[in-house]
């Protein structure tokens, strides 16, 4: 069994303001924490791993396919591998949660991929 407290990693800054840091994973999946500050937003990309997550604070919104879905506290969504999508906090609060990559999800900075 592994490990990981959020408290133990060091996060990088993949983009302006979006902060990951990897956590826990296996053979089959990895657990990566993110906080997006106000004003920050991640650009559309693609990975080939199936991510799904939830937020825990704050709201974030989506947008995959031309349509906008906003995710808040106690939401979670899944997103399918090789899915361009893209996500901005437009709140006035960070937004902190969970995401779940299968296969893991070696690097968290999706500019590099």
């Amino acid at each position: 069994m592994e490990r990981v407290s959020l408290s133990d990693c060091e996060p990088s800054e993949a983009a302006d303001g979006v902060h990951l840091a990897l956590l826990a994973g296996g053979d089959a999946m990895n657990v990566q924490h993110f906080e997006i500050e106000p004003g920050a937003a991640v650009d559309e990309h693609s990975h080939p791993h199936e991510q799904t997550g939830y937020i825990y604070e704050g709201e974030l919104v989506f947008r995959s396919d031309g349509e906008e879905v906003v995710c808040g506290p106690g939401d979670s969504y899944a997103i399918p591998g090789d899915q361009p999508h893209a996500a901005e906090n437009r709140g006035d609060e960070p937004v902190r949660g969970v995401d779940i990559f299968s296969p893991p999800r070696e690097n968290p900075n999706w500019e590099s991929e």
